[in-house]
């Protein structure tokens, strides 16, 4: 059975020729991609459902991220795993800025919150040298 996904009207122009709605799984994703283009941020981190999905070769791009939208104001919750060495408060700020950046640039939505929790501190790149 399909999942119904949540929609929101993101396009209210006069004299447009339809209407524009985004999925919230949409805006997630968006969250995702710029916060893992942060140096410092290791990864997005996952729960064990997700985990277990992935290993059998299904990717989400929202993993780690749950979004909020009530009436066109955005909050986001993440959960990361920062790289060892970094630091966690300037990383946090660029994401917060970054990821509140690119969903107001791409969707036209306010973003009210960018709550970010630290899953873990990833090793591999000390481990390397």
């Amino acid at each position: 059975m399909a999942e119904k996904r949540k929609t929101y009207k993101i396009q209210d122009a006069a004299g447009a020729v339809g209407e524009v709605r985004v999925a919230d799984e949409v805006v997630a994703i968006i969250a995702g991609l710029a916060a893992t283009d942060v140096d410092g941020v290791a990864s997005m981190a996952g729960n064990i459902t997700y985990d277990l999905v992935s290993k059998l070769g299904v990717k989400g791009l929202s993993k780690g991220v749950k979004i909020n939208i009530a009436e066109n104001v955005v909050t986001v919750d993440m959960v990361l795993n920062i790289e060892y060495g970094k630091n966690i408060l300037e990383t946090c700020k660029t994401v917060q800025d970054r990821v509140k950046s690119a969903i107001e640039t791409m969707t036209g939505l306010e973003v009210a919150e960018v709550n970010i929790n630290i899953a873990n501190v990833d090793m591999e790149e000390k481990k390397g040298k």
